[in-house]
């Protein structure tokens, strides 16, 4: 078989439909199949697919939320694709990307995963990509001075790819992401660490570390209802917080972690600043809570600890 498609559910049913629905209509000349991992929904999921779609998918029912990476993690272990597509259930295929995709993989063997462009409900161009890694100082440099230098270097194609053709990138947001089982396999899957959010970038992470490249390929083309799977936002930015936390203690050093650390503390306090000057109430409440939630004394304490440490080490 040549593609798994992986559907992660927690309560989405109304849109998983929509997202299957446009996975039998827009896919051809590619044997495939479809797994929906569900998180222990209470959206009756299970009866509705069942009597929407009978065997043409595969239900797999966990005992409890045990978060996204995780849950994929499951599927994968059933799948029979030579190539796995983690397709999130708030996304309609446009085109027959499933086969775009994997026909790229296939016939690139250095590429270790790859994802498409993706759109509002409006059809305009929305986040598909990172062009580097968030840990990189760089970026946090970068961010303090608004996008400046990643404008500069990468004009318009910093999330989207404008160029129409495949594009080297750090990171494809998981809403998309598919990937060759059996380099899957070998990295152990996503991380087990990760509840939700920042799993696919630290997979990523470890791909290109073992030698494989991240491409964006723009003829593969899926909506994607950002933000519609998620009801709460404070919820989901502690989640955010949470997750971007372990990702940088798994991807940086003690001493790049510290200041990272001290460049997060500058960047909210910049925000804030600015924005009251500019009475912007709505991105106050948003920088505030994000200082609330990035800026805890313990993670500047340790971060100094390590770092003060990892100079004693140096020294001896």
């Amino acid at each position: 078989m040549d593609v798994s498609v992986i559907i992660v559910n927690y309560n989405t049913i109304s849109l998983l439909v929509d997202a299957i629905d446009s996975v039998f209509e827009k896919t051809e000349g590619v044997e495939y199949e479809i797994i929906v991992v569900d998180n222990a929904s209470s959206d009756n999921s299970k009866n509705i697919l069942a009597d929407k779609y009978g065997d043409k998918i595969t239900y797999l029912a966990l005992p409890e939320n045990i978060g996204f990476g995780r849950a994929n993690n499951e599927a994968a272990k059933i799948a029979k694709g030579r190539n796995l597509f983690f397709l999130n259930p708030d996304t309609i295929l446009l085109n027959n990307a499933v086969k775009i995709l994997s026909d790229y993989l296939d016939n690139n063997h250095r590429v270790g995963c790859c994802g498409g462009n993706l759109y509002d409900t409006d059809g305009k161009p929305t986040h598909s990509f990172d062009r580097y890694f968030t840990p990189l100082l760089k970026y946090f440099i970068n961010q303090l001075f608004y996008g400046i230098f990643s404008k500069i270097f990468f004009r318009k194609n910093i999330h989207y790819n404008y160029l129409y053709k495949p594009l080297k990138v750090k990171v494809i947001i998981g809403a998309d992401l598919m990937i060759k089982k059996k380099l899957f396999n070998k990295l152990h899957g996503f991380d087990p660490d990760f509840f939700m959010y920042h799993e696919e970038a630290e997979l990523e992470y470890r791909i290109i570390k073992e030698g494989y490249k991240v491409f964006n390929v723009p003829h593969a083309k899926i909506i994607h209802l950002e933000g519609k799977s998620f009801s709460n936002n404070s919820d989901k930015i502690n989640k955010i917080v949470i997750s971007y936390k372990i990702f940088l203690k798994k991807t940086t050093n003690q001493v790049t972690l510290f200041i990272i650390y001290i460049l997060i503390y500058f960047l909210i306090i910049s925000r804030i600043i600015v924005f009251s000057i500019l009475q912007k109430n709505e991105k106050i409440i948003t920088w505030t809570r994000r200082y609330k939630t990035y800026i805890e004394k313990k993670d500047i304490i340790d971060s100094i600890y390590e770092y003060i440490r990892s100079c004693f080490i140096e020294i001896k």
